[in-house]
């Protein structure tokens, strides 16, 4: 049975200044699903990505053209960009924790959004560091830095306060790139596991993380969608032949 759509994509056009990053873009982001992007750098992954929770809206010069719809609400037309923020979350490449403590890292959203009480802060926070599978790793020093964390733990950490504001839709951009093959497994399964109560797409220049995680694979290559399609079918079978020259190692 295919889940049902989350996000639609529909005839995206993006340009910096003159330089246009995505051309004529079309997909749709089925519910609890797995969705990663491949392709060489500079190809406009990581710039559709951003422009899913509207990070784009944040760089100058940039202009789009076409539709992103979630749950079939424009999202640049009929939502506000805090409103698309909270239930679309974002992980970065680099673990970006705040200066503050590891509870507060995780309980600055829930703030942000008005929960003040300290009852309903700490079940937001243990449950969020549950989700992201390390409530036991960390729960005798929540007071402490979350800077004093190894990096694979302030990636996991960063996840977590992603899922504190309750999200429907998280976001990855290259979220191991920067790690070391355990940490890299260990998001790699939570992912996994959490997929059935999200939506998850994630960017990744690694093509086995895309088989590993993944239900469905982008193929971009020049700021276009060369080929999407489930993920097993697009590395065994894939109908373009860009796609098997860049999953073959051709080229990229």
């Amino acid at each position: 049975m295919e889940n049902k759509e989350k996000m639609k994509i529909e005839n995206i056009n993006l340009y910096y200044g003159e330089f246009q990053a995505l051309k004529n873009i079309n997909m749709n982001i089925n519910e609890n699903e797995i969705t990663a992007f491949i392709g060489p750098s500079g190809c406009g992954k990581s710039t559709l990505l951003k422009s899913l929770n509207r990070m784009n809206d944040l760089v100058e010069g940039v202009k789009i053209d076409g539709k992103i719809l979630l749950d079939d609400v424009d999202i640049y037309k009929d939502m506000d960009a805090t409103v698309l923020r909270k239930r679309v979350g974002m992980v970065f490449q680099k673990p970006n924790p705040f200066p503050m403590s590891i509870y507060d890292n995780v309980a600055y959203g829930p703030r942000t959004h008005g929960i003040k009480q300290k009852s309903r802060l700490d079940e937001i926070v243990e449950q969020s560091l549950r989700s992201a599978a390390m409530w036991d790793e960390v729960k005798d020093r929540l007071k402490k830095s979350a800077l004093g964390m190894s990096g694979g733990q302030q990636q996991r950490l960063c996840i977590a306060r992603a899922f504190s504001v309750n999200p429907e839709v998280i976001l990855l951009d290259e979220p191991t790139s920067a790690l070391d093959p355990i940490s890299t497994m260990k998001i790699e399964d939570l992912l996994v596991e959490i997929k059935d109560n999200y939506t998850i797409i994630i960017v990744t220049h690694n093509m086995q993380q895309a088989t590993r995680v993944s239900d469905k694979t982008a193929f971009f290559l020049h700021g276009e969608v060369v080929e999407f399609n489930e993920t097993e079918k697009l590395f065994s079978l894939p109908k373009n032949k860009k796609t098997e020259d860049y999953i073959t190692g051709r080229f990229g």
